[in-house]
Parts: structure tokens; C-alpha cells; sequence
């Protein structure tokens, strides 16, 4: 290598230090390094106050840069000349001696090139690597590079460099050097070029970041530092890339969000500039791009020390308008970033609340999951970040369509009760808040789907009572939980524990059927209990193959029975459970597989059969806690619970598990604490205390006598002077756990039967209630003396008397508190007769048939037997509950439903349609309960088309709801039962139209066959029942239908075959229900699968001389039935109805405007283009509803399996507003106060303002007479004294008829035009009217006040008198006069 031409001074001589010869090409590299460090070492120890040895070795500097030097191959020499340079720089500062731009560029690459030595810290050389650094940087050697115009390829040089160098075996001094560095570039310098902050910024992106975690250490610090200077470069940078869209301008353009993210975190005052870009980004079309600026801004705004959203409102506000964006990601991100902001900002939780509401009930599945997710995920954290509000929206969402959502749900708020309730993890208050929780939970075990069901019993036992405890800490759990439960949820805890056991039941039989040799009945046996079995289990058509496989394997695997036998022994303990289900399961596992369907179901179903709480241990440890709260020393006030309703709900929870767990109890300290308990003065505890003996003590005779001896005086005190209650339970635990209780019961029957004495009323209740039971239980021993009582007693002093005189008050009904001691004994010898009956079981003394008479006349009477006029309206409706009660119960022992004549039912049967609310209420309960039972026979069903006339909606609503329910469980208990096919008679729920058109036929309303308003009634009540029938077509059930109803008119009527007003009526009904089948089917006419049977006891048979073919219905009456009026809507669904104003044209609200539904649950039969619309709005109504809006009211649509959830909104103040004067069926009238709708008032009370003219008064049950007017007063006086009857007073301020007017404005036009109506005719034709309102009804009627009238009708008496009973008799022969009072919702 030939030695360069060096640059010279003027003389041309370069001067070296002392020692140091010539370094020239001439020598070798180690004796260049030599001399070389010699010159470092003398350029070091000078400073800038030399300036001799400056001017002296000018020369030398100028040669230190010449190309020998800076491109030498050698890296010691380049090191040392880079060391010399840097020491120049430092002396001859601030001017370098070097004046050539070119040379200083070269000069300064070449430093930068040696700084790649910092890199390995453990090099010999390092030291001298540092010096160069700290040696340029402390004398900010760059800076001479300002005035090169290509300084910028130095500085990115330089930057790149010192970010490649750097790495964590660096001390804090060479990150102090390189950050002095490069900041004095960047804040000494006119600008950042785009390329230099590209240099810095990507070490920020993810990528480069996870690589060299010290290079983006640097980079914040770098920035930090020099934020003020480089703010302004980055602003440009985001704007030329987010706004002006220039992703040309940096190769780090898309990373722009990620470094967005990263400057944030840094330093949010490096993008003052910058966010209100992302405003702008947010509002662009590009769904993609709005996500990506969601993504980073929830980033930005959820960090957990960030203040964007406080200190930027505008762009805050923007961003929470993303939760309502169409794009269903951007939706999804910003409800998963919610979580983050309610943990790290707990002041943002009110603006996000509202958006979280909404977004609650967003159509996505997958958002409504994560709004759940979100928080519970925060409230889990800590409580306090969740308000009620955000719970509430979790609450709403365990009722979800979708089953994920709802399990998040219930698992979400299961874990919350857990950490904060059970384990107390943040005090009582936290408790507090969170209280609801255990009741919601266990509410959703009313809801029909199993999956909820089997996942509530999961959340029970693994959340709220934890069966991992030890028994003493699992059974305090339970005990004071079950005080702390709602009575609903009370409920549905006894139903879980009811069904878990009924389930043990069905598994037992199953084992049973094993041990039997196999037969064909054998195997039909075993199908029907594997199918019941399935039905309790997830998904039941797969389970159904589950557990046939399962008893496959049952029948082959002996010792997998006997395990799940010793699984649902009675006596099997919750640990013997566990170790029993860890057998079968292990047995069923093999070969073991990824996912094994089989043993999953299995798995569900040994989980709901375990006894995984109680036992006999368990027990004794509840039964301890009970002592405790008895002695007082228990921890009751500390769990929040009171010691006395700790006691009873510790009795409550003992009941309960007696039925379940019976064999548990069984020891002597159990028993013996049940004997304290008997003692006790809560009355409450006490009858419980009994139940528990009842249910489990039948060894208590045998194996523990002295539990015997001390339990039997007990019983006897209880059964003679306890509450009614008591003596019912005492008597029974008698019967139940004694040998000799024929003696026992003899020791408590004779003092009572000689102490009756019914001028002491308050003393005769609880000896009637034994009395009655004993000859229940005891028929053959107790029912010839009892003959006598009920002769003697219980008919001629007690019911055929009336010694007191009740309350004038005008009340149809009364608390039970308030009712005379006189009522109350006789409802109880009401109630004994039945049951004295229900003992005997047969009809030989006839006594049954004298009941029966005594019951119907206690109807015909309205209550008051005696008709004296002493007993109050309110006792009168107690008694009347009590016979139409009374006659129900006793038909449903078959040999008393034999004699119960037509009129008798028909007269129990208007029961439902009594005036007092109550009454109707209860009695359409117990109707109900028996149907479901299949208790009842099936013309009982019947009775609830009459409903139909109820004027409350609630009783319209919950008449539909029992036939929903009792149609469904007879339809599925056909399909479950093979043998019930030869009962259908009395199983199809198609044969009670039989008894439908019958009792319609004799309703006493139904008086004029060819009245219009008539034949409107009976079609409401037949379309009432129709509807639900109708709602699937099963096996041309349609066709079916119909031709039962022709069979009907081919007969004629049994209870009055020769009358022809009679036959008459039944026919038109008839017609009517043919009408409603012909108008609302399209597949009436197909084949019927089979031939209809009618009941013999209300129709005669065929006669085959007789065809009636003959129409009853005019063609007139059949156009008012079809167009009549629009569509009323259903009592269960929301109401959008066109409105009909006068000099307005209807206004058709369309499906699409509301979730709720405008499809009526009373359709009225109408022509077949009406048919078509009302399925188009039932589809537009069903596809508008949101699917995840939770609603307690269900709509009953056209198919009667599928129900959709339905928005319930109310509609009245907008029909107001609108000038609509009518009201809609569905919203007849609202549940009235307590006693307000029941209060009796004459029509004289009426308010003379009134709208209306004179209408006379027509014989209808129920029917509000019109306000009087001069003219009229005389028919009033006559309708008044012709007869005694119930009259509905106006309504007060709380009844339901003024409210209903109250919601109604009639124009003035529309009043005057109906005061010109005349009287006697009908008050508008209802084809062609204008002064309709939505329901078809006049505007007259709306503004009357509802009121009652006096009904009488005839019935069959019997003249002679009775052997046995003092009585008004009913049999056929003579007429009585039968004053029929009820309320009816009212025909506008």
C-alpha cells in the first residue's frame, strides 16, 4: 500500500510528541499501534488553553485524518486514530481544523463506524470504545456537522448505530453518553428529519421491541427527553399519514397505531397534536380502519394511568359512540375494552353504563356474552367497580334466548355470590349489594329448559352450598341461606331437591326392572322409565340413545349395579356417593377418549342423583344448628338472620328434607330436638315439627319407645287444641306411624265429637278439621258416628244457622284475619263433609247425593244458605269459594263424579265467572292444580273458556296460561303412556269441546239465540279454548274437531232432550264453533283419524230418524261474527291495533315498528285473506322482535310450541293523545286494588255525569246497567225490587272500570251522535259504523261505569224434604228462582 499524500502546514513539517517517531506505511502495524497510543496519550493530557502545543501539532492533526488513517485495515489502528480525532475535536473546539466539508463527513463516519465497538463490552478495547463515546458527547463533537449540507446521512448513521450497539450489558454511563448525544442532535439542530425519526421510532414497534428490549429503552428516554423538539415532527408525521392518507412518507406508515400506542405510553404530550386526527379517523367509512383506531384508542383510554378521557372529552364521546356502531367487530372490541376501563378507571363507569345497556341487548349473540363477561370480570376484581345498574344488566341476561349467554350469566353472578357472600372476602356491605344474587339463581330453576335447570343445581352445589366442605361448615351454609331465601326461591330450592329425588326414584325402578326375567312387558317398562329418565337430562333425543346404551351396559355389568344401587340407597352418605360416582365413572371410561358424549350424559345424570348435601350426618349437624338457635347461642344475628326466623326456617328446611331424605332422621338426638321444637309457642314450628314426624318417624314405634311415649300425648293435645293446621298434620303423623291407631284416633274423635258446640264458633274450627281427617283416614271406624254429627251439627246448627250478623261494609271480600269466626267453622264443615265423603267412598247412604244438593244450594244462594240477610257480601263469597270448591273436589273421586248432575257442574263451573275477583282467582287456581294433577276430569277444562268474560286481563292471562300448560302435559302424558290410548275419552284434550258447547249452551247469559252481543259472547269463549287447541294441527286434530261438533247438533241435549229452546241453543253454539273451526282452519277437511265419542251424561245418542242439517246462525249473524270488530289483541302480548277516530282514516301501525307483537291471542274467526294476514304479522312480529329481549310476558303465537320473547310496551298514552276512544281487549281492565274492585254499591250511587242515554237493562251476567236518566227510573225501581240480586256499584277511584275510562277521551262529536241513538235499538251497526274503537266497541260503552245486575234463572228443586239433611233440595222436578250475580268483562 502506497503511503498517501498528506496534507502538510505551510513549512510542511509534522511535528510528533516527544518519543513518538514517524508513523509512515514503512512500518508495521504493531509499531503503528505503538506510536499511535503515544500520540493519543499526549492528545488526551492537553486541553484548550494550549495554544502553542495547538499551533505545534496542527500539522499531526491534519495528518490523523488522511486516508492512510481512516481507511486503514487495521481496527486497534482506526480505534486510536478515532480516539485522537475525538481529542482534536475537543482542543480545537469550537473550530475544527479540518475545513473540508468532504473530510469532516468522512472524519465523522468513520467515528461512527468505531462506536460498532461499544457493542462487546468484554473486548480488551472497551475502555477505549467508551472514551471515544463519553469523549464526543461531552464535547457535542456532531454539532460541526449542522453545517454539512448532508449532515442528516451522519446523524442516521449515528442513530442507527448506537441503537444497534446498545444491550443490557451496557452500564447507566454509556446510556447517559448516547442519550447526551443524540438529544443535543435533535435540540440543537434546525429539524428531525423523517428518516432520523424513522431511526428512533422503530425500535417502538412490537417487532423491533421484543428484539432489543435496551434499543427501546433508549428510544423513551431519547424521546422523553427531547419531547418538546420532536413533538412537532411526530404531529407532521400522523398528519401526512392519517389525514392526508401519504403512507409513501415513511416505511413505518403501517405501523402508525402501533406507534400511536407506544408514544403514548411514553409521553401522552407527544401526540397533543396528534389525537385529534384519530377523531377524524374514527368517523371513517371503512369499517376495517374505524377497528383499527377502536383497538388502539381502548388501548390509549384503558391504560391504567392514562387521563385521555378526562383530558380529551370530545375525542372520549367520540370513541364511546364506536359501542353503537354497525360494524359488529368495532362493537365487540369496544365492550371487551370496558373491562379494562372499569378496573383501571372507576370514574368512567357511569359513561360507560348506558352503553353498556345497550349493547346488553344487542342482537349478536357474541356481544351480549362478552358485555357479561366484561362485568363480572371487573366486579370479580373488586366490587366497587361494578354499580347496581351494571349488575342488573348481567341479572336481565341469565333470562337470554341463547343458552351461552344465559350461562355466562348465571356462572358470572354464581362466582360473584361465592367470593363476596360466602366467603365474605369484602365485608357485609359487598354481602349486601350482592344479597339478590342467591334468589335470582334460583329462580331460573322455574324456567322449562333443563340446561338451566341441571345448571342451577350445578351452581348450587359447587357455589352456594359447597359440597367440598366439611358436613358442620357445608350444613351452617345451607341453614342460614335457606333462612335468607325469597319464598319464590324457597319454592324453587323444594322443587330442585323434589326432582333430584324423583330422579333417585326412576333409577331405583329401573334397577328394580333388572332384577326381573326379561320379558316383553318387562322391556316396556324399561323403555317408558329410560325415556322419563332421558326427559331429565340435556338434549333429550341424544340422551335417550345415552341411556339405552347405559342399560345395556347396566344389564351386562353386574358390578356397575350394585354401585348404583348403593349410589341411591336411602342410607347412602355423601362420601360413600362420591366414591361410588368415582367407580361408575371410571368403569364407563374406558377406552378413555378425547371427548366421550356417553360418559358426559352419564356424568349428568349421576350428579343429579347423588345425595352430594344430606345425609345422616348432615342432618344431625342441622339439627344441632337448630338447638343452638333455640338455646340462643347459635351465630343467627351475625349471619343477618333473626333466632326466631332462623328457628322457623330451620323447621321449614328439616320439612322439606323429610319427604326427600326421609331415612336421615332417623335418630333418637333428631328426634328429640323435634320434641322441643313441638313445644314451642310459634305456631309455625310446631305444625313443622309434626310434618317431620309424619314423614319419617314410622320406626319410631318399634325402635324408639320413649320418643313414643312423650310424642303421643303431644299429638293428642295438638289434634284437640292446637290451629287447624296442626290438628290436620297431628292426625295424620297418627295414622301414619302408629299400629293402634284406631285407638289413638278413637281417644281424640269422642271428646270432640261431644264437645261440638257452634255458639262458641272461635272453639269448633279445629276440632272440625280432626274430625274431618279422622273419618278420612278412618272410614270404616269413623263413618257411621259421623253420619250423625253432620246430620245434627254440622247441617241444622252450624250451616243452617246464622247467629251472628256480618260486616254491612259493601266488601266482597275481606282479609283472612277479618272473617267471622262463625264463616270460618262453616267453611270447615264444608270442608269436613268433603272429606268424610272422600273417606267413605262410596254413594249407598246416599249422603253424597244430599251434598251435593247442599252445596249447590249454598251457590244458588250466593252463600247465604239461610237467606236471612245476617251474613256479610264478603263471608258469602268465602262460602261460595268453599261449595263450588267442595263440588269440584269430590268429582274427582270417580264415584261421586258419577252423580254430580249437569246442573251441579254448571253451577260450579259459574264459580270462575263470580263477581268477586278473589274468588275467581282462587278457584280457577284450584281447577287448575287438580287438571295438571290429572286429578279432575276433563269437562273441568271447560270451565276455563269462560274466562273469556273475566274483566281482568291478569285472570284472562292466567286462564290461558292453564290451558297452555294442561293441554301440554295431557298431550305428552298420551305420548309417554302407551296404555293411555285406551282412555282418551278422558285424556285428549279435543273431547272437553264437548263439554264446552254444552256448558255455553246453559250459560245463564245466553238467553236471546239470535241476540248479535250473544253470539259474540259465546264465540269469544269458544275461540277462548279453540285457540289453544288449534294452535297444532295433530293428526288432523282440525278435521277432528270439526267433526265433533256436527256429531253434537245430530243429538240432542240429555239435560233437556224434549225442549226445543234447549236443543235450540246447543245447535246455535254449534254453528258458532263450526264457524270458528271453518274460519281459522285450512285443514278442516281432511280425513278425521278417528270417530268422536260424546259423553252419554250430556248428550243422547244418535237417533239415526233424525238428520239436522239446518243452519241456526243467519246470514246476518254470521257477517257481525266475522267482521264484527277488529281484531281483539292477545291478553298476553303488546297491543298495536289501528285506530279508528272519527274524520280520521285508521292508522296501520306495521309489524316492523315495535318488537311487541300484533297478533291477537283472541283472533275471531275471520275469512281467509284475514287468516293470511294475521300469520304476515305473526312472522313480521316474530322477526322484529330482538332475540335476546328479556320479557316475563309470553306471547302466544299461532304455533303453539314456539314462544318468543316479546318487548311489553304500553301503548294507552299514545292511543290518548292520538284521540282514540276505545280501548283494546287486551287491555279491558287492570288487577284492581285490594277490595276496590269488590266494593258493592246500588246503580242509585252512580255519577249523574255520566255519558249516555237510557238503554234498558238487558238479562246479562255481569253487565254494567247505563247511567239512570229522567224516563228510565221506574224500570230501574222495578229491576231493582224484582229480585235480590248483586249490583256492581260505579267504580271508585281505584277500580278497574275508571281506570280503564280514565285512559279514554270521546270526541264531542261521537257523544252527540250516540245521545241521538234510540234506546231500545242496538247502539250501532258493527259492519258499518265510525264511532268504533279499536276493539269494535262503542263509544257509549266505553264512557258507562261497569255495574251488575240481577240474573235470575230456573233450576230443578225437589219439593220433598230429607231424612238426613235439613236443606234447599235440587232434583228435577220443581222450579227455583236462582239469582245469579257475577261480574263479566263488560261487551262495549
Amino acid at each position: 500500500m502506497e503511503f498517501p499524500q498528506q496534507q502538510k502546514p505551510a513549512d510542511g513539517k509534522i511535528i510528533y510528541p516527544p518519543g513518538v517517531k514517524e508513523i509512515t506505511d514503512k512500518i508495521t502495524n504493531d509499531e503503528v499501534v505503538k506510536r499511535l497510543k503515544m500520540v493519543v496519550k499526549t492528545f488526551m493530557d492537553m486541553d484548550q488553553d494550549s495554544e502553542d502545543e495547538k499551533q505545534q501539532y496542527l500539522p499531526l492533526a491534519l495528518h490523523l485524518a488522511s486516508e492512510f488513517f481512516l481507511r486503514n485495515p487495521n481496527k486497534d489502528v482506526r480505534l486510536l486514530v478515532a480516539c485522537c480525532l475525538a481529542d482534536i475535536f475537543r482542543i480545537y473546539a469550537p473550530e475544527a481544523p479540518y475545513t473540508s466539508h468532504d473530510k469532516l463527513k468522512d472524519i465523522f463516519l468513520f467515528i461512527t463506524r468505531q462506536l460498532k465497538g461499544l457493542e462487546d463490552t468484554k473486548s480488551p478495547q472497551f475502555n477505549r470504545y467508551f472514551y471515544l463515546l463519553e469523549n464526543i458527547a461531552w464535547v457535542k463533537s456532531y454539532n460541526i456537522c449542522f453545517e454539512l449540507e448532508d449532515c442528516n446521512e451522519i446523524f442516521i448513521q449515528l442513530f442507527k448505530t448506537l441503537f444497534s450497539v446498545i444491550n443490557n450489558s451496557h452500564n447507566q454511563k454509556v446510556h447517559m453518553h448516547m442519550l447526551d448525544l443524540m438529544s443535543s442532535i435533535i435540540m440543537e439542530g434546525d429539524g428531525v428529519t423523517q428518516e432520523l425519526l424513522d431511526s428512533i421510532l422503530i425500535n417502538l414497534i412490537p417487532a423491533h421491541k421484543n428484539l432489543n428490549k435496551q434499543a427501546f429503552d433508549l428510544s423513551k428516554v431519547l424521546l422523553k427527553r427531547t419531547v418538546q423538539t420532536i413533538e412537532t415532527c411526530i404531529a407532521n408525521f400522523f398528519n401526512q399519514v392519517l389525514v392526508l392518507g401519504k403512507s409513501s412518507v415513511s416505511d413505518l406508515s403501517e405501523h402508525v397505531f402501533d406507534l400511536i400506542q407506544e408514544l403514548f405510553a411514553i409521553d401522552p404530550p407527544l401526540l397533543l397534536s396528534v389525537m385529534p386526527q384519530l377523531e377524524f379517523k374514527l368517523k371513517s367509512n371503512d369499517g376495517e380502519e374505524r377497528l383499527a383506531v377502536v383497538r388502539l384508542l381502548a388501548k390509549l383510554f384503558g391504560a391504567k394511568d392514562s387521563e385521555l378521557a378526562t383530558q380529551n372529552r370530545p375525542l372520549w364521546q367520540c370513541f364511546l359512540g364506536r359501542f353503537n356502531d354497525i360494524h359488529v367487530p368495532v362493537r365487540l372490541e369496544c365492550v371487551k375494552f370496558a373491562s379494562h376501563c372499569l378496573m383501571n378507571h372507576p370514574d368512567l363507569a357511569k359513561d360507560l353504563t348506558e352503553f353498556l345497556k345497550v349493547r346488553s341487548h344487542d342482537p349478536e349473540e357474541a356481544i351480549r356474552h362478552d358485555v357479561i363477561v366484561t362485568i363480572i370480570t371487573a366486579g370479580k376484581k373488586d366490587l366497587c367497580l361494578v354499580n347496581d345498574q351494571l349488575l342488573g344488566f348481567v341479572r336481565e341476561r341469565t333470562l337470554d334466548k341463547r343458552w351461552r349467554v344465559r350461562k355466562e350469566a348465571m356462572m358470572g353472578l354464581a362466582q360473584l355470590h361465592k367470593k363476596y357472600c360466602l366467603h365474605h372476602e369484602a365485608g357485609k356491605d359487598a354481602a349486601q349489594k350482592v344479597s339478590w344474587i342467591k334468589d335470582k339463581l334460583l329462580h331460573i330453576y322455574y324456567q322449562n329448559s333443563i340446561d338451566d335447570k341441571l345448571l342451577v343445581e350445578k351452581i348450587f352445589a359447587q357455589y352456594m352450598v359447597p359440597h367440598n366442605l366439611e358436613t358442620e361448615q357445608k350444613m351452617k351454609c345451607l341453614y342460614y341461606l335457606y333462612a335468607c331465601l325469597d319464598p319464590n326461591a324457597v319454592k324453587a330450592l323444594n322443587e330442585m331437591w323434589k326432582c333430584q329425588n324423583m330422579l333417585r326414584g326412576q333409577v331405583r325402578e329401573l334397577l328394580d326392572l333388572h332384577k326381573q326375567p326379561t320379558s316383553e312387558a318387562n322391556s316396556a317398562a324399561m323403555f317408558g322409565k329410560l325415556m322419563t329418565i332421558a326427559k331429565n337430562l340435556p338434549d333429550p333425543g341424544k340422551a335417550q340413545d345415552f341411556m339405552k346404551k347405559f342399560n345395556q351396559v347396566l344389564g351386562e355389568d353386574e358390578k356397575l349395579r350394585v354401585q348404583l344401587e348403593l349410589l341411591i340407597n336411602p342410607t347412602c352418605s355423601c362420601k360413600q356417593a362420591e366414591v361410588c360416582v368415582r367407580e361408575i365413572t371410571r368403569k364407563l371410561a374406558n377406552p378413555k377418549q378425547p371427548t366421550n358424549p356417553f360418559l358426559e350424559m352419564v356424568k349428568f345424570l349421576l350428579e343429579r342423583i347423588a345425595p352430594v348435601h344430606i345425609d345422616s350426618e348432615a342432618i344431625s349437624a342441622l339439627v344441632k344448628l337448630l338447638n343452638k338457635s333455640i338455646e340462643g347461642t347459635a351465630e343467627d344475628e351475625e349471619e343477618g338472620v333473626m333466632p326466631d326466623a332462623a328457628i322457623r326456617s330451620g323447621l321449614e328446611l328439616l320439612k322439606v328434607l323429610s319427604f326427600t331424605h326421609p331415612t336421615s332422621f332417623h335418630s333418637a338426638e333428631t328426634y328429640e330436638s323435634l320434641l322441643q321444637c313441638l313445644k314451642m309457642e310459634d305456631e309455625k314450628v310446631a305444625e313443622a315439627a309434626i310434618q317431620i314426624f309424619r314423614n319419617t318417624g314410622h320406626k319410631i314405634e318399634t325402635e324408639l319407645p320413649q320418643i313414643r311415649s312423650t310424642l303421643i300425648p303431644i299429638l293428642h293435645q295438638k289434634a284437640k287444641r292446637g290451629t287447624p293446621h296442626q290438628a290436620k298434620q297431628a292426625v295424620h303423623c297418627i295414622h301414619a306411624i302408629f299400629h293402634n291407631k284406631e285407638v289413638q284416633l278413637a281417644q281424640i274423635f269422642e271428646p270432640l265429637s261431644r264437645s261440638l258446640n257452634a255458639d262458641v264458633p272461635e272453639q269448633l274450627i279445629t276440632p272440625l278439621v280432626s274430625l274431618g281427617h279422622i273419618s278420612m283416614l278412618a272410614p270404616d271406624q269413623f263413618a257411621s258416628p259421623m253420619k250423625s254429627i253432620v246430620a245434627n251439627f254440622i247441617v241444622k246448627d252450624l250451616l243452617m244457622n246464622d247467629r251472628s250478623v256480618g260486616n254491612k261494609n259493601g266488601k266482597l271480600w275481606c282479609p283472612d284475619e277479618e272473617v267471622s269466626p262463625e264463616v270460618l267453622a262453616k267453611v270447615h264443615a264444608i270442608k269436613l263433609l268433603v272429606r268424610w265423603l272422600l273417606g267413605m267412598r262410596n254413594n249407598q247412604s246416599k249422603s253424597a247425593n244430599s251434598t251435593l244438593r247442599l252445596l249447590s244450594a249454598m251457590l244458588v244462594s250466593e252463600g247465604d244458605l239461610t237467606e236471612q240477610k245476617k251474613i256479610s257480601k264478603s263471608d258469602m263469597s268465602r262460602l261460595r269459594l268453599a261449595a263450588g270448591g267442595a263440588i269440584m273436589k269430590l268429582s274427582q273421586e270417580p264415584c261421586y263424579h258419577e252423580i254430580i248432575s249437569p246442573e251441579q257442574f254448571q253451577l260450579s263451573a259459574l264459580v270462575i265467572n263470580d263477581e268477586c275477583y278473589q274468588v275467581r282467582q282462587i278457584f280457577a287456581q284450584k281447577v287448575h292444580v287438580a287438571l295438571v294433577k290429572l286429578q279432575l276430569p276433563l269437562e273441568y277444562m271447560a270451565i276455563f273458556a269462560l274466562c273469556a268474560k273475566d274483566p281482568v286481563k291478569e285472570r284472562r292471562a292466567h286462564a290461558r296460561q292453564c290451558l297452555l300448560k294442561n293441554i301440554s302435559i295431557r298431550r305428552e302424558y298420551i305420548k309417554q303412556n302407551p296404555m293411555a290410548h285406551e282412555k282418551l275419552l278422558s285424556l285428549l284434550p279435543e273431547y272437553v269441546v264437548p263439554y264446552m258447547i254444552h256448558l255455553l249452551a246453559h250459560d245463564p247469559d245466553f238467553t236471546k239465540p239470535q241476540d248479535f252481543e250473544q253470539l259474540r259472547d259465546i264465540k269469544e269463549c269458544l275461540w277462548f279454548m279453540l285457540e289453544v287447541l288449534m294452535t297444532k294441527n295433530e293428526n288432523n286434530s282440525h278435521a277432528f274437531l270439526k267433526i265433533m261438533v256436527e256429531s253434537i247438533k245430530q243429538t240432542r241435549d240429555a239435560q233437556a232432550p224434549d225442549d226445543p229452546k234447549t236443543n235450540e241453543k246447543l245447535y246455535i253454539v254449534c254453528d258458532i264453533a263450526l264457524f270458528v273451526i271453518v274460519n281459522k282452519s285450512t285443514t278442516y277437511h281432511l280425513e278425521s283419524p278417528k270417530d268422536p265419542v260424546l259423553p252419554a251424561k250430556f248428550f243422547t245418542a244418535p237417533d239415526k230418524d233424525f238428520i239436522n242439517d239446518k243452519e241456526y246462525l243467519s246470514l246476518e249473524a254470521r257477517t257481525v261474527l266475522l267482521t264484527g270488530k277488529p281484531k281483539p289483541a292477545s291478553v298476553l302480548g303488546t297491543v298495536n291495533k289501528p285506530l279508528s277516530v272519527t274524520g280520521k282514516r285508521p292508522y296501520n301501525r306495521t309489524a316492523g315498528s315495535e318488537t311487541g307483537s300484533n297478533v291477537s291471542g283472541h283472533s275471531e274467526p275471520s275469512s281467509p285473506s284475514g287468516n293470511k294476514g294475521r300469520e304476515q304479522g305473526t312472522e313480521a312480529s316474530e322477526t322484529g322482535a330482538s332475540e335476546n329481549e328479556e320479557n316475563p310476558v309470553i306471547l302466544l303465537s299461532v304455533t303453539p310450541a314456539k314462544t318468543e320473547p316479546v318487548k311489553s310496551k304500553e301503548v294507552i298514552s299514545e292511543q290518548s293523545a292520538a284521540g282514540n276512544a276505545s280501548t283494546e281487549r287486551g287491555k279491558k281492565r287492570v288487577a284492581p286494588a285490594d277490595g276496590s274492585e269488590n266494593m258493592h254499591q246500588s246503580p242509585e250511587e252512580n255519577q249523574p255525569g255520566e255519558v249516555g242515554g237510557p238503554v234498558p237493562p238487558k238479562p246479562r251476567r255481569g253487565r254494567p246497567p247505563k247511567s239512570q236518566v229522567p224516563g228510565s227510573a221506574e224500570k230501574s225501581s222495578e229491576a231493582k225490587t224484582g229480585g235480590r240480586g248483586r249490583k256492581r256499584a260505579a267504580p271508585t277511584a281505584a277500580s278497574p272500570g275508571e281506570l280503564e275510562a280514565a285512559n279514554i277521551k270521546v270526541p264531542k262529536q261521537q257523544k252527540d251522535t250516540e245521545a241521538k241513538k234510540a234506546p231500545a235499538q242496538r247502539q250501532m251497526d258493527l259492519q258499518s259504523s265510525q264511532f268504533l274503537g279499536s276493539d269494535g266497541d262503542s263509544l257509549w260503552d266505553v264512557e258507562s261505569s261497569p255495574d251488575c245486575f240481577v240474573k235470575e234463572m230456573n233450576l230443578f228443586s225437589n219439593e220433598s224434604s230429607q231424612e238426613e239433611l235439613t236443606e234447599t233440595e235440587l232434583t228435577q222436578g220443581a222450579s227455583l228462582q236462582v239469582k245469579r250475580r257475577t261480574v263479566r268483562r263488560p261487551r262495549k
